[in-house]
C-alpha cells in the first residue's frame, strides 16, 4: 500500500514540476519577445554609430541576451543534453565577446571550454545515433527471426 500511494505521490509531484517548468517557459518567452521588439532602436543606434566599436559590442550583447534566452526557453520545454549544452555555449560565447576585461587566460579557457562541449556534443550525438542504428538493427533480427528468414 505505501508503495502505490508514493508511487501516486511522486507522480502527482512530477507533473505538478513539469507543469511550473511550462509556466515559467511562458514567463521566459515573454522577455524574450520583449527583448527582441527592444531590438529595433539599438539597429538604428547601431547604424547612427557605425564607427564606433563599442555600440557594435552593445548590440551583439543585446542580442544574445535574445539567444540565451530561446536557448533556456527550448531547454525548458525541452531539457535534451543538446539544449542544455548549446545553452552552455552561448553562455561562454557570450562571456568570450561581450566582457571586455577579460584576460588572454580567461579567453584560452572560454576557448577550450567551447571546444570540449562541442566534442562532448558530438560524441553524444554519435552515441545516440549508435544506439538508434543498434534498435534498428535488432529490430530486424527479431522482424526476420519471426517470419523464418535467415540472412
Amino acid at each position: 500500500m505505501f508503495d502505490k500511494l508514493y508511487g501516486y505521490v511522486k507522480k502527482w509531484v512530477s507533473e505538478i514540476c513539469h507543469i511550473l517548468e511550462l509556466i515559467a517557459a511562458i514567463f521566459v518567452f515573454i522577455a524574450v519577445v520583449i527583448a527582441l521588439l527592444a531590438l529595433i532602436p539599438h539597429v538604428s543606434e547601431l547604424w547612427q554609430n557605425r564607427a564606433d566599436t563599442g555600440a557594435m559590442l552593445e548590440f551583439i550583447e543585446q542580442v544574445f541576451v535574445v539567444v540565451i534566452g530561446v536557448e533556456f526557453i527550448k531547454m525548458l520545454c525541452r531539457p535534451t543534453a543538446d539544449n542544455v549544452l548549446e545553452t552552455i555555449i552561448f553562455l561562454v560565447a557570450r562571456h568570450m565577446i561581450v566582457v571586455t576585461t577579460t584576460t588572454p587566460v580567461d579567453d584560452l579557457i572560454s576557448t577550450i571550454s567551447i571546444v570540449l562541449l562541442c566534442f562532448v556534443r558530438r560524441y553524444l550525438k554519435e552515441h545516440r545515433l549508435k544506439d538508434k542504428m543498434r534498435e534498428e538493427d535488432w529490430r530486424r533480427l527479431e522482424e526476420a527471426d519471426e517470419s523464418g528468414i535467415t540472412e
